[in-house]
C-alpha cells in the first residue's frame, strides 16, 4: 500500500509517474505476506485502477497500458492464491500445535505446586519452538514410599526420542507405585529399555525419592549430578560409584548404586538435563548453572526456575540448540508451634520439656543386587 501511494504521490507531483508503474505491482504481492485472499485482490484492484488512470493522464499506448494492467491483475491473483495457501498452511500448523500440547500434557504431565510435604516446580523448553516437545523427561508423583521423581534425556532427537521417553515415564509411574525399592524402579525402566531400544540407544537419567522426612535417595545413570542447596551453599550430588545410563547396562555388566544424603527442612534439590548446563553464550561459554541458581535462589521455586530461565536466554542470545528441563523440590521450614504450658509445683505455668529428637545416622550405600527392602532397614 506504501508503495502505491508513493508512485500516486509522484504522479501527482508532475513527475513521470508512467515510469514507476511497474511499481503497482509490489502491493499485492507484499499484501499476500500479511493479508487475506480478498484483501489482496482488493490491493490488487485499487493498484490498477491507479495504474490506468496514471496511464491515460500521461497519454500511455493503449498496448503498453495493457501489458501493465495485465501483470498487475496476474501478481494480485498469484498473491490471493499464495494468501490462500498461507492460511491453509496455519490453520494446519494450529493444528499440529494443538495436537503437540495435547501430548506434551500426556507425556509430561504438569506438576503443582505443592507435593505432600514438598513445594515443586518445573520448567520445559523444547529447542524446537514449534515442537513444545522433545527427548528430556521428567516426572514428580506421590506413592506410598514417598515422593518419587525422575529426570532424563533421550539420545537423539524427534519423534523416536519422545517415543523412548514415553516408554520410560509409563514404567517409571507404575513401577513407583509398586516397588518399594527405589533400585527396583530403575531395575524395571532398565529390563523395559533393554527389550524396546537399539543397541545404541541410551537414556542419561536421575532418579529419586524421600521415602521418609530427612531422608534423600539418589540413583544416577550417567546423568548430570543434581544440585543441593543448603542454606546458602549450592553443592552438587556426585554419584559414590557411577552408572551406565539406562539401557546399556547389560554392555557394561555394571548396576546403580543407591545414595543416601539428608533433605532436611529449607533444603532444595535441582534435577536438570544437559540442555540447560551445555547451553553456551557467543564466546562458547558453558552456562554456570550452580552460580545462577545461588544468585537466584528464593524460597518460592517457580520464581527460581523463571529467572533461572531468563538469565539462560539471555546466555544464549535468545534461543536454545537443546531440550532444557529443570525440576526444583523445596521442603520447607515447619512454622514455629506453640509450646504447650505445664502446671508446676506451684500451680506456676512453665513451659513443657522439648523431646530430644537424635538423628539417625545415614545409611549405607547400597548396590543393584542389595535385595534389602527401605522399611526393613528403617526398622
Amino acid at each position: 500500500m506504501v508503495i502505491i501511494l508513493a508512485v500516486v504521490f509522484v504522479d501527482l507531483l508532475g513527475g513521470p509517474g508512467k515510469i514507476w508503474l511497474p511499481l503497482l505491482a509490489a502491493g499485492p504481492a507484499l499484501a499476500a505476506a500479511t493479508s487475506r485472499p480478498l484483501g489482496v485482490l482488493g490491493v490488487g484492484l485499487l493498484a490498477s485502477l491507479l495504474g490506468a488512470g496514471i496511464g491515460v493522464r500521461h497519454g500511455m499506448p493503449a498496448s503498453e497500458l495493457a501489458v501493465v494492467l495485465t501483470a498487475l491483475v496476474t501478481v494480485a491473483a498469484a498473491g490471493a492464491l499464495a494468501s490462500a495457501l498461507r492460511g491453509r498452511r496455519e490453520r494446519v500448523l494450529a493444528a499440529v500445535r494443538s495436537v503437540a500440547e495435547t501430548a506434551q500434557h500426556a507425556l509430561l504431565k504438569p506438576v503443582p505446586e505443592t507435593v505432600g510435604p514438598f513445594q515443586v516446580a518445573v520448567h520445559y523448553s523444547a529447542a524446537a519452538a514449534e515442537a513444545r516437545i522433545g527427548g528430556d523427561l521428567y516426572a514428580l508423583i506421590p506413592t506410598p514410599y514417598g515422593i518419587r521423581m525422575i529426570v532424563g534425556d533421550v539420545r537423539g532427537k524427534g519423534l523416536p526420542a519422545v517415543g523412548t521417553a514415553a516408554l520410560v515415564l509409563g514404567v517409571f509411574r507404575e513401577a513407583a507405585y509398586d516397588e518399594p525399592d527405589l533400585l527396583d524402579v530403575v531395575c524395571r525402566i532398565e529390563r523395559s529399555l533393554a527389550r524396546n531400544l537399539g543397541y545404541d540407544d541410551f537414556v542419561t537419567a536421575v532418579v529419586a525419592g524421600c521415602p521418609e522426612p530427612g531422608r534423600l535417595e539418589v540413583v544416577n545413570c550417567g546423568h548430570a549430578p543434581p544440585l543441593m542447596v543448603r542454606g546458602a551453599g549450592v553443592v552438587a550430588v556426585d554419584p559414590v560409584r557411577p552408572a551406565p545410563p539406562l539401557g546399556l547396562r547389560a554392555l557394561s555388566g555394571e548396576s546403580p548404586s543407591l545414595q543416601v544424603v539428608p533433605f532436611d527442612e529449607g533444603d532444595q534439590l535441582l534435577l536438570y538435563t544437559d540442555g540447560v548446563t551445555e547451553a553456551r553464550d557467543a564466546g562458547r561459554a558453558f552456562y554456570p548453572l550452580a552460580d545462577g541458581l545461588a544468585r537466584h535462589l528464593c524460597d518460592d521455586p517457580a520464581r527460581t526456575l523463571a529467572a533461572l530461565h531468563e538469565e539462560l536466554l539471555d546466555h544464549v542470545g535468545g534461543r536454545l540448540h537443546d531440550d532444557a528441563a529443570l525440576l526444583l523440590v523445596r521442603k520447607p521450614v515447619a512454622a514455629a508451634r506453640a509450646v504447650p504450658a505445664v502446671a508446676g509445683p506451684d500451680d506456676a505455668s512453665v513451659p513443657a520439656a522439648s523431646p530430644v529428637v537424635t538423628p539417625l545416622p545415614d545409611p549405607p550405600e547400597r548396590s543393584g543386587g542389595d535385595a534389602l527392602d527401605d522399611r526393613e532397614g528403617a526398622a
